[in-house]
Parts: structure tokens; sequence; C-alpha cells
């Protein structure tokens, strides 16, 4: 069953067609997720626009938003805090850098320290 369109974001900058054999691909493109080898990430400590505290920051992730947020689940599972994935980054709550980088880096990830 096609995905419903609630608007006109939904149809990707299409709005009108002359072409009577023209048919709309509402399926979009997964984006593919790099083995972990392939991965270049980089980590970072932040503590603007968050009260003072600080939050471990993962960058630079290139995959679809599940792989992405089973990999943060992973991640505030061994550090038992918080945080969010979205758009390409991991926010950890806390300083957490090099627990962090250790297990990425046994999970075969190549990180990066940035920063203090």
């Amino acid at each position: 069953m096609a995905k419903k369109i609630s608007s006109l974001e939904d149809l990707g900058g299409f709005v009108f067609s002359t072409n009577k054999d023209f048919e709309f691909n509402t399926e979009s493109e997964q984006e593919e997720t790099l083995s972990a080898g392939q991965q270049k990430l980089e980590a970072h400590l932040d503590k603007k626009n968050r009260g003072g505290k600080v939050a471990t920051i993962i960058k630079g992730f290139v995959g679809n938003d599940d792989d992405l947020k089973a990999l943060a689940k992973q991640l505030k599972t061994l550090c038992g805090v918080g945080g969010s994935a979205k758009d390409g980054e991991i926010i950890i709550q806390g300083n957490f850098r090099d627990k962090i980088m250790d297990f990425l880096t046994k999970e075969g990830y190549k990180i990066k320290r940035v920063g203090g």
C-alpha cells in the first residue's frame, strides 16, 4: 500500500505533470549504512546551550536513522544515561568520551577525539 501524502512536502517538490504516462513514485530511497570499518566518527565534548552540563557528541555517522538509533541505544545502555540520536549525531548526557571511544574501537569503528 502506498504511503498517504498529507502535504506538498511529501511530494518532494513535484506538483504537476502533463505527461499522461507519468507515474509518481512515493517510495523514498533509504540511505545505506556503511559497515563499522568504513565509518569515520568524531567524539566531541560540548556544554554550550545545555545549562553548563556536559554532553558527549558522536558525529559523522553515515547510514539510515534506524541504525543510528540502534547504535545510540547501545551507547546509552553502556553508559547508563540518556541521550538522543538525530541528523547523523548521537548525543550522550555526560562526559563518557573515553568509555564510548573504547567501545566503538572494539566494535570496529574508526573514531577520532576532537577538542579538549
